[in-house]
């Protein structure tokens, strides 16, 4: 059973995902953290709404509803986020910690470069078969869901918008955040190499840790035992 001193992890989608992507993780967890995911528009409950395409803008609607979610007991939170996830967990961090009312500990980052490593190949702008086949060839993953063209043109719009608000984001300060980070890569992370992994080292002028789990760069869709694992122990020690 949580505690009003239990951290809260904070967790943030990846590119097409929705909040019900963590849902496991309030089991794996148990009492050692509570599992807060937000949505962002146009997907699960949300679908309705227009999604961002603006890093900074999808952040400012993040904290918001970080804030409704804290407003009656805030307390310690931590942030993770994977590939897009990481940079929006980078950005919500730097508004964290001036938050009146909010501890925020550490920052978890997973299968990404740091904020200004951006990919040379993109995949905004191309036709949707090319869109999705460059989309598979850099996570080395593909939704099932995308092979039923009903679903497809249904989640289409949603992953381009994520697509291209990660591939056009620009870090919005280069002053280092005064909280430690862990950066959690896949070992066979075609995507995102050891060094572009270990680069975050220069966002923080705190503590700083690298650590590598087995899989590829969508290792948490398999594997998040290990993930929480790793994120439990550090909050630990």
């Amino acid at each position: 059973m949580t505690t009003p001193d239990t951290t809260k992890l904070v967790c943030l989608p990846y590119a097409g995902a929705g909040a019900s992507f963590y849902r496991p993780w309030v089991a794996l967890a148990g009492d050692a953290l509570e599992i807060t995911a937000l949505q962002l528009p146009g997907r699960e409950r949300l679908i309705d709404e227009e999604p961002y395409r603006d890093a900074h803008q999808a952040v400012d609607g993040l904290l918001a509803q970080l804030r409704d979610r804290l407003a009656e007991d805030g307390g310690r939170v931590a942030l993770f986020g994977h590939s897009l996830g990481a940079v929006l967990a980078y950005e919500l961090a730097h508004r964290l910690v001036t938050e009146p009312g909010v501890e925020l500990v550490h920052l978890f980052v997973s299968g990404s470069p740091e904020p200004d490593r951006g990919r040379e190949r993109r995949a905004t702008g191309l036709s949707d078969e090319d869109f999705l086949a460059r989309v598979g060839e850099f996570a080395g993953y593909s939704h099932p869901a995308l092979d039923d063209p009903e679903m497809r043109e249904l989640l289409l719009p949603t992953l381009r918008a994520d697509v291209e608000m990660h591939e056009n984001y620009v870090r919005s300060t280069r002053l280092p955040l005064d909280v430690p980070i862990t950066v959690v890569r896949g070992e066979d992370d075609d995507l995102v190499g050891h060094e572009d992994a270990v680069s975050w080292n220069k966002a923080t002028g705190r503590d700083f840790a690298s650590v590598e789990v087995p899989g590829g760069h969508m290792y948490l869709t398999e594997d998040a035992p290990a993930l929480l694992d790793v994120i439990v122990a550090t909050l630990a020690s």
